[in-house]
């Protein structure tokens, strides 16, 4: 099936002291007042096309713990129960039914003839990608602020997002073999995470997902035809593999990596509001839905650190082209482009509040550190390895 790969917003947002955009030119980081009788979400409404700011409804913030950062990073992903509220995901499971039935309208996609049998419906929605750029509520749980709490932990604090998936898995529905993300979604510097919210509970029976620890540390595998890409570029030869994402481990040959890792592989059970972020080198796969009467139904999200380059989904641009651009900063600033949210969803494109320093702002960088047992976000010390602050022979 087909979706329209349309742009989140009219143009990018650019800083930088060479190409500072509407956005950004002559003023100082909004964290520090300023300038000028327009502030920048002003600026940014005034453009062309743009959509306005919707209020950004109330959270709590979720502070990533420092233990579950040192998870994420040895295990090569975490599991955070409950990160999204019950009537948030009540909200996806009745849209994710009005799209199986056929009342809900998607630019780009066909609803199912009214006579269509499950397994039709399921062959055409059993995995959806990019409705952000069509519909309001893709947008806004691509952008959900809890999700992205942990991700400026985890990547950030600059956090751009990328990519949005729904996946229908039906009773019988087929899983998918071994893969690695940044594969598919490759960034430089390689910050790639998912982050998959259980809208059904997912377990061993209907299809949960299966990731094997130690992965994270592999190199992404080439496939026939294309040996030095998607950062195996330095790595000498790798070995090729073939049929990746393929459930048949005898063909999957990413299963050889696998096997180098006995007895690692875990399922990540998830409840409703569970959410599972993943790193994008890690291996995983899903097993078929073995129930007769259960969906296992997710919405996936992937993200990068908003300063990493990237020339993935380019669609309506040229192969080869940078596509920042077109993804969506979420959290954060970045010296790079980055594309609006096109139905106002409030993130840091748009929000000021969700901002962090600019590269032309006199404001210092942000970083993540560590409050007690939590991580926050707070400005880097630019001064901490200057040598002409600090005599290092003394020490």
């Amino acid at each position: 099936m087909t979706v329209p790969n349309l742009l989140g917003g009219q143009g990018a947002a650019m800083s930088g002291p060479a190409m500072a955009g509407p956005a950004m030119a002559g003023q100082k980081h909004p964290r520090n007042g300023a300038v000028g009788s327009q502030t920048i979400a002003a600026q940014l409404a005034a453009q062309p096309g743009a959509v306005p700011v919707k209020p950004l409804k109330t959270y709590e913030r979720y502070r990533v713990s420092v233990a579950e950062y040192v998870t994420f990073h040895q295990q090569g992903f975490l599991l955070v129960k409950g990160l999204v509220p019950p009537e948030d995901v009540q909200e996806l499971v009745q849209h994710t039914d009005d799209l199986i039935h056929g009342r809900l309208d998607v630019p780009g996609l066909e609803p199912p003839p009214p006579d269509a049998t499950p397994e039709e419906i399921e062959r055409r929605y059993l995995r959806i990608h990019m409705l952000h750029r069509v519909l309001e509520v893709h947008e806004r749980f691509l952008l959900h602020p809890r999700v992205v709490d942990v991700l400026e932990a985890l990547i950030g604090p600059d956090v751009m997002a990328m990519q949005s998936m729904l996946f229908l898995k039906f009773p019988g529905g087929e899983g998918q073999g071994y893969h690695q993300d940044s594969y598919y979604i490759p960034t430089v510097p390689d910050t790639l995470c998912g982050a998959w919210l259980a809208v059904d509970r997912a377990d061993e029976e209907n299809g949960c997902m299966w990731f094997t620890p130690g992965t994270q540390h592999e190199p992404i595998y080439p496939t026939v035809g294309r040996e030095r890409v998607n950062h195996g570029e330095s790595l000498g030869d790798l070995p090729l593999v073939e049929n990746v994402s393929n459930t048949d481990e005898q063909v999957n040959t990413l299963s050889r990596v696998a096997a180098k890792y006995p007895g690692k592989e875990v399922p990540a059970i998830a409840d409703p509001g569970d959410v599972v972020f993943f790193a994008g080198h890690i291996l995983h796969r899903s097993h078929r839905n073995r129930s007769t009467n259960r969906f296992r139904r997710s919405f996936v999200g992937h993200y990068a650190n908003a300063r990493s380059f990237t020339m993935w989904g380019y669609g309506e641009g040229k192969a080869g082209e940078p596509t920042n651009h077109l993804h969506i900063l979420a959290r954060g600033w970045t010296h790079l482009p980055f594309g609006q949210p096109r139905f106002g969803t409030a993130c840091a494109a748009n929000t000021e509040s969700l901002r962090g320093a600019a590269a032309d702002s006199a404001a210092p960088m942000m970083t993540n550190m560590a409050d007690g047992d939590v991580l926050s976000t707070a400005p880097m010390d630019m001064d901490r390895n200057d040598p002409e602050a600090h005599d290092h022979d003394s020490a």
